[in-house]
């Protein structure tokens, strides 16, 4: 059984930076995508940065260099280094993972089967 929980969200003020974090656990495997999706009340949730076991990485439009995806498989986690903050990034993110050689739609949600709850960032 496949559980993301994510950590790290907070409060921050514009230009400020957060680094998200997301723990896998359950069952092991290889070869598959891990993103961070994001969702402000109203809107539809998007894509922020996905990345897959070869270190391939894919980024929202919005994203312009601001932000840095990366993950430790050692440790099982995933990051999501966000920096130049801007009130328009605060969201609820969430972290996602596909299926082993499975295909992702990213920065659409499709393919990305297990997700985590969430955690709130707020930038004013």
């Amino acid at each position: 059984h496949v559980q993301l929980v994510e950590s790290g969200g907070g409060s921050v003020q514009a230009g400020g930076s957060l680094r998200l974090s997301c723990k896998l656990t359950g069952n092991t495997f290889n070869n598959y995508w891990m993103a961070w999706f994001r969702q402000a009340p109203g809107k539809e949730r998007e894509g922020v940065a996905a990345i897959n076991s070869g270190g391939t990485t894919r980024y929202g439009h919005f994203v312009k260099g601001r932000f840095t995806i990366s993950r430790v498989p050692a440790k099982r986690t995933l990051y999501l280094q966000m920096d130049d903050l801007t009130p328009d990034d605060s969201a609820m993110y969430y972290c996602a993972a596909g299926r082993p050689f499975g295909l992702v739609q990213f920065p659409k949600e499709g393919g990305f089967d297990y997700w985590g709850r969430g955690t709130q960032v707020t930038v004013s």
